[in-house]
C-alpha cells in the first residue's frame, strides 16, 4: 500500500516512499521542517524533501493524506 498527499484543489497527488504516520507528522509540522531545511547542510531525507516540495507547491490548498493499493 502506498501513502501520499492529494491536493483536492488541483487534483494532483504525490506518493513519497514512507509511512502514513511520517506523512502526517510532516504535514502537521511543515513550518518546522521548512526551518530545518534552511539550516541543514546534509539535507533532509528524500521523502521529506518530496513531501515538503508538494506541500509548498500547494500551500493554501486543501491537501489530504491518501492511500492506494
Amino acid at each position: 500500500m502506498a501513502n501520499g498527499y492529494l491536493c483536492e484543489d488541483c487534483e494532483v497527488a504525490t506518493w513519497p516512499t514512507t509511512t502514513r504516520s511520517e506523512l502526517s507528522w510532516l504535514k502537521d509540522r511543515v513550518h518546522v521542517v521548512r526551518e530545518v531545511a534552511k539550516h541543514s547542510h546534509g539535507g533532509l531525507d528524500s521523502w521529506m524533501m518530496e513531501g515538503l516540495s508538494f506541500l509548498n507547491d500547494h500551500a493554501g490548498h486543501s491537501v489530504m493524506l491518501v492511500s492506494k493499493r
